[in-house]
């Protein structure tokens, strides 16, 4: 099995974020419901590639960001982004936490073309099925609230290299700074990457499962909390 590299992103990775991330969620049946039924992959994959740098760069005091990429082709493979809790933004000598996943910053003229080339993106997902997320934002909230957690806030695949253990990279990649912080870290899991968490050592620790079949979904909809504890937290 390869290596994957584990490197920070950057606005430059903008297109090959938008590839890998969309087409990982276009196999979630619960995903793909929430686009017209005529919505083309190459179509979100192109809106997405937009919103990207600004996405990138939005909150970058708390908000962390990391690629998988095979070392023999370059290729970004996976992403994951990870949200610092209050308090736990800086070191100790006042730099930025975590700055190995932390993207670089750009000029002041950068980011307002990237805020308007996000503005131009078409991304309009249908707002009916926000009361599903409600109650996950209920209880994910409610264990937020508990104490402080490093928050795994996304996390894709590009389907041509599930099983290939790099969504286990990046989530490995998280814990080795969860450990060294001594921040223990909480993610909402779904079905397909529950396993991946419980094995590298999360526990569940509540879940929410839904029927989404009058939205038109295959009729369960479940959200797995899912928590990885480190010796020293608080």
């Amino acid at each position: 099995m390869a290596t994957w590299k584990i490197e920070p992103c950057s606005v430059d990775d903008a297109a090959a974020l938008a590839h890998n991330n969309m087409a990982a969620f276009w196999q979630d049946s619960n995903w793909i419901i929430l686009w017209p039924k005529d919505m083309k992959q190459e179509f979100i994959i192109r809106q997405s590639t937009k919103r990207q740098p600004r996405n990138l760069l939005r909150d970058r005091e708390k908000v962390r960001h990391q690629k998988a990429v095979d070392p023999a082709t370059g290729a970004v493979v996976g992403y994951a982004r990870w949200i610092l809790p209050s308090g736990h933004f800086t070191a100790g000598d006042g730099s930025p936490a975590w700055v190995e996943a932390q993207v670089p910053d750009v000029s002041e003229d950068e980011k307002k073309r990237y805020q308007e080339l996000a503005e131009s993106a078409w991304w309009s997902p249908r707002q009916d099925m926000d009361s599903l997320d409600d109650k996950n934002h209920v209880v994910m909230d409610r264990i937020l609230a508990e104490k402080p957690y490093i928050k795994l806030d996304y996390l894709a695949v590009h389907p041509d290299n599930k099983g290939k253990g790099i969504g286990t990279a990046l989530v490995a990649s998280g814990i080795k700074y969860a450990e060294k912080a001594r921040v223990p870290i909480f993610t909402m899991a779904f079905k397909a990457g529950r396993r991946v968490y419980a094995r590298l050592g999360f526990r569940e620790v509540d879940r929410v499962i839904q029927d989404d079949s009058k939205f038109g979904g295959p009729g369960e909809y479940g959200a797995y909390f899912m928590i990885y504890d480190v010796l020293g937290s608080a």
